[in-house]
């Protein structure tokens, strides 16, 4: 009962939190783990519906453990509007931090650390996550909590915070589904996605995600789709 308590008030705290922001992102939800040594290469896709057409949004990355609990990725980040004039739109550096042992508390945690430089302007922005993630029989709840500040001269200088959420149903490796949250000041929206793992030896292994997130609080109810792939080696 205690940590069903302690995950109530985290939940909570997310969502108090969370409502100051001026917008959401659909992206990724970020799990703690590390592996010592592991590599892998990372694309993903987000299309976000607009009122006059779509845009899409490429991120390229690569990444790699530095030791058993820290692991730094690089990122191209490339967007693609509605008029189909595509560019790359900037650079960015993560590093993700395990804090515990997978399995020796009552939830695992992790932080996340990200710097990102838009290409041709003065825009900075830079955040900071908990990450948490418990298990539940075969189920799996994962929840981020951004913090996110944003600089420079082209831009109003400016915090922001960002809540997402997943709870993912462990069915077969191959096939995982999931119901996804991502929470905003102006953006509230939730939806269906389903992740897979496909082991080909002890270190490679093919990760895919896929989801539909619809906005719940806009009248227009606009939807996002996102797909991502990982390839660990």
């Amino acid at each position: 009962m205690k940590y069903m308590r302690r995950l109530l008030s985290f939940i909570l705290l997310c969502q108090s939190i969370a409502i100051t922001a001026d917008g959401a992102v659909v992206d990724k939800v970020y799990h703690p783990y590390v592996l010592a040594n592991e590599r892998e290469f990372e694309w993903r896709i987000a299309s976000y519906d607009k009122d006059n057409g779509h845009d899409l949004m490429h991120r390229l990355g690569y990444g790699e453990a530095i030791s058993e609990t820290v692991s730094i990725e690089a990122y191209l980040n490339g967007f693609r509007n509605s008029n189909g004039d595509f560019q790359l739109e900037s650079y960015e550096a993560e590093v993700r931090w395990m804090i515990t042992e997978q399995g020796k508390e009552w939830a695992d945690w992790g932080m996340l650390f990200e710097l990102e430089k838009q290409r041709n302007e003065d825009i900075w922005e830079s955040s900071t996550a908990i990450i948490m993630e418990k298990e539940f029989g075969r189920t799996s709840l994962t929840m981020n909590l951004f913090a996110v500040y944003e600089w420079g001269a082209d831009i109003e200088n400016e915090w922001e915070t960002e809540f997402r959420l997943q709870h993912r149903y462990r069915w077969i490796p191959e096939f995982q589904p999931a119901v996804e949250i991502y929470m905003g000041e102006d953006y509230a929206g939730i939806g269906p996605a389903v992740i897979g793992i496909k082991r080909f030896d002890d270190r490679h292994q093919l990760k895919w995600e896929a989801g539909v997130i619809f906005e719940v609080e806009n009248e227009d109810q606009n939807h996002t789709i996102r797909f991502a792939l990982e390839y660990e080696f």
